[in-house]
């Protein structure tokens, strides 16, 4: 039987086992790279640094760990890069015959706040379980050391929690055995401006280390397949690394679960089994189509895009029932947008501006995979884009969203990238919001993906540099060497979350800049 249907306590789900098998044998090959630790730091307190800390060089790697270490000893290992991967080493005795087990307590950070916090102080409200922390207990010493689970750092702490007194301990063969489905090589491109080499770089080390057995929207939290994620990853593979058979893996394993009405759920876990979450979102269900959109461009494979075309199509059904009688989608409580993280921000007109840009794509597929639907597309088309002029308030010169008429960027953005309005409206608007930002701002670089790609749209390319450069150089200002999930300049230690420790500073959203060097020719 090729479906079956699945029941939990919150809903529904038809499973397609055609598709999943069809995932299953695009499983890519993971590929290793060894990195070792490079220098012994120490935290200090620093108010201009990011959270707050800053590292002191105290020693070469290779010469600190010649040394042994008894009960009480801890030391921070600085291995020069971020990476995902698997750590190991070799625990060797000095002194006399080991008479009690080794006991090792490993905490792993992607930036020098999770180590520097304790974990036993964190109060977020996502599970504490994601912190990154091991207890080695090494009952025979020497003993070779690999630890099985996965982690995603560039720091590591080691403490000496506890020895016997009649012997201490070397740490020899420390190795990083970083993973990533991504290929050694990628494409390669230089831009001329050294800011944009560098951000262009830092990117594409973002991307790598998302690429595991799928996109994932960060290594270390949530490790999971998004589709508004993935949807940015395809773009940024398309300049980069072209493994497009991972980015048809993916678009496979959201047609192989879906709802019982057919929508595709926000995510996807892959392990044990392919298991759609039960969170469903209506932007992110709306970026099937432009996922499977933007894969034809890169691969002109008309064969899968004609397989999932009708899941594709599904999606945009939905999103019409969501509009009232006027066009405009509902503002509802019954379904969710994400649109961005921002606890006041109201989402129906972003919203309307994503079901636009969406059911554009879908018109342009279906001009080559279902002609006959054309004329019904470009009249929804039309009726939304003309609905849309209902949210606008002249006398603001902003378009607003929901009862209370909020203005926000994201309405705004979502109606440039949705096309609504001629050339001279949309460039008034984003002059309009450039010198009047609105209270509701942005708070993730995938918002600010968005904000980019809109001032390249209206033709503002001097100006969409120099937001590339304020933002995601910024970052590096603070030391990222992979991009962050979340970053707000005016509040750089904000989470959503509760706790910035939980934060993921390795994330897939943020890696679009490499497009946007690389298909701007920046």
């Amino acid at each position: 039987m090729a479906q079956e249907i699945q029941k939990n306590d919150h809903v529904v789900m038809v499973r397609d086992q055609v598709f999943i098998s069809k995932a299953e044998n695009l499983l890519p090959t993971l590929y290793q790279n060894n990195i070792y630790p490079q220098k012994i730091i120490t935290l200090v307190r620093n108010a201009n640094a990011i959270d707050g800390y800053s590292a002191n060089i105290i020693s070469q790697a290779q010469c600190y760990l010649k040394q042994s270490f008894q009960t009480g000893d801890s030391f921070i290992l600085d291995f020069g890069c971020h990476g995902v991967g698997y750590l190991s080493f070799l625990c060797q005795p000095v002194g006399s015959p080991p008479d009690a087990p080794a006991h090792l307590k490993l905490t792993f950070g992607e930036t020098l706040c999770e180590i520097a916090e304790p974990f036993s102080q964190y109060q977020g409200w996502l599970s504490k379980s994601w912190l990154q922390e091991h207890d080695e207990y090494i009952d025979v010493l020497p003993a070779q050391v690999n630890l099985p689970r996965r982690y995603c750092f560039r720091y590591l702490k080691i403490e000496v929690v506890s020895l016997s007194p009649k012997y201490q301990i070397i740490f020899k063969n420390m190795v990083f055995k970083t993973v990533s489905s991504a290929p050694k090589n990628g494409i390669v491109y230089q831009p001329t401006d050294t800011q944009l080499a560098k951000i262009d770089q830092i990117s594409v080390l973002t991307l790598r280390n998302c690429m595991q057995e799928v996109f994932e929207d960060g290594p270390k939290r949530d490790r999971r397949l998004w589709l508004g994620d993935l949807r940015l990853q395809a773009l940024v593979n398309n300049v980069t690394f072209q493994q497009h058979d991972l980015v048809r893996r993916c678009l496979y394993l959201f047609a192989g679960h879906r709802r019982e009405d057919g929508m595709v759920s926000a995510n996807v876990f892959v392990k044990p089994d392919v298991v759609a979450d039960d969170t469903f979102l209506f932007d992110y269900s709306l970026f099937y189509v432009d996922v499977l959109y933007n894969y034809f461009v890169a691969t002109n494979d008309s064969q899968t895009v004609k397989e999932l075309w009708p899941i594709a199509l599904k999606q945009i059904e939905l999103g019409l029932s969501r509009c009232d009688k006027h066009g405009i989608v509902a503002d509802s409580d019954d379904w969710w947008s994400f649109i961005d993280w921002h606890e006041k921000l109201n989402k129906q007109g972003a919203s309307q501006g994503v079901l636009i840009y969406c059911l554009d794509k879908a018109l342009h597929l279906a001009q080559i995979f279902e002609p006959n639907m054309v004329p019904k597309l470009q009249q929804h088309l039309d009726a939304l884009k003309c609905a849309a002029n209902k949210l606008w308030d002249a006398k603001l010169g902003f378009y607003v969203s929901g009862a209370q008429r909020q203005v926000s960027y994201a309405t705004q953005i979502w109606m440039i990238l949705a096309d609504v309005g001629d050339l001279a409206h949309q460039q008034k608007l984003m002059n309009n919001l450039l010198s009047s930002p609105p209270e509701i701002g942005m708070n993730t670089p995938y918002m600010r993906h968005h904000f980019i790609l809109a001032l390249f749209k209206i033709g503002m390319k001097n100006k969409a540099i120099e937001e590339i450069k304020a933002y995601w150089g910024k970052m590096i200002e603070y030391g990222a060497d992979t991009f962050w999930e979340l970053f707000d300049p005016q509040n750089p230690s904000y989470s959503p979350y509760g706790n910035k420790i939980i934060n993921s500073y390795c994330h897939a959203w943020s890696c679009t800049p490499a497009w946007f060097i690389r298909h701007y020719a920046l």
